[in-house]
């Protein structure tokens, strides 16, 4: 058995708090995508009507997840994140945008609440997820000068 001294490591930064929420819309804008594409091949309203209330629920955590990073913010943890953070809330905003006005188009009647505009405004929105995704991973575990790799 190998004995370890636990105090020799460095204390973890504390997790930000929006990092908990960020799963839910990104999941349900995924989710509206999917209903999307359901709605388009089979033209059944209960698909639309998914993709409304995912949009909702993904609202409503994505302005959730905006606060907790405010809070974030004025606690200093988002220390763990190193580089331009502007760069991932602006995505992080752009896609809650996008995502209001995709809940405006799926408020309309029958087919044109789905196709083609909500379905390419679904589409744009799991694009700059996975961007932001991206942004948020290389911010978090960017190597700082002279870092052996």
């Amino acid at each position: 058995m190998v004995a370890q001294d636990l105090h020799a490591a460095p204390p973890l930064p504390p997790r930000p708090l929006h990092s908990l929420l960020i799963p839910i819309p990104m999941v349900c804008f995924l989710g509206t995508l999917a209903t999307d594409l359901a709605y388009w091949g089979t033209a059944e309203m209960m698909w639309a009507d998914a993709s409304a209330w995912l949009l909702a629920v993904g609202l409503l955590f994505g302005l959730l997840a905006v606060i907790a990073m405010i809070i974030d913010a004025l606690g200093r943890r988002l220390s763990s994140m190193r580089g331009p953070v502007w760069l991932y809330s602006i995505c992080n905003a752009l896609i809650l945008v996008l995502s209001f006005f995709n809940a405006l188009v799926h408020s309309r009647d029958a087919w044109t609440s789905v196709v083609p505009t909500g379905l390419i405004l679904s589409s744009v929105v799991v694009v700059l997820l996975l961007l932001s995704g991206w942004i948020r991973r290389a911010l978090i575990y960017r190597r700082g000068p002279g870092a052996e790799r």
